[in-house]
Formats: C-alpha cells, structure tokens, sequence
C-alpha cells in the first residue's frame, strides 16, 4: 500500500456510480481499491514506471 494519499476527482454519471457502488459492494471492495487498481494496471499496461520522486514514462525509439 502506498503510504502517501492524494485525492483524485472524477465526474461521472450519477446511475454509472450507483451501479459501481453496488458492483464493489457484492465484491466486497471499495470503489478506491477499485481504481487503485485500475490506475496500476494502466500505468503497467503503458510501461510507466512509478514511484518516489514520480512516474517516468517509457522513452520513445
């Protein structure tokens, strides 16, 4: 687990949320651990490196 925070905003429709919320809850996770895991994946997916210091991004070549 990461051991600083920061907080993201996001807008999104309000029946997508519902349905999210509800989603997480059956599976018995928060909707944070969700797009937690949905930025790690993505940032993996793209070989973005993160960590201490910030996310370097893959050279181009």
């Amino acid at each position: 687990m990461e051991q600083k925070t920061a907080r993201l905003t996001v807008l999104i429709d309000p029946d997508k949320k519902k349905a999210f919320e509800t989603l997480c809850a059956q599976q018995d996770v928060t909707p944070s651990q969700v797009v937690r895991r949905l930025i790690r994946d993505y940032l993996a997916a793209h070989g973005v490196d993160f960590g201490p210091g910030g996310a370097k991004a893959p050279e181009a070549g």
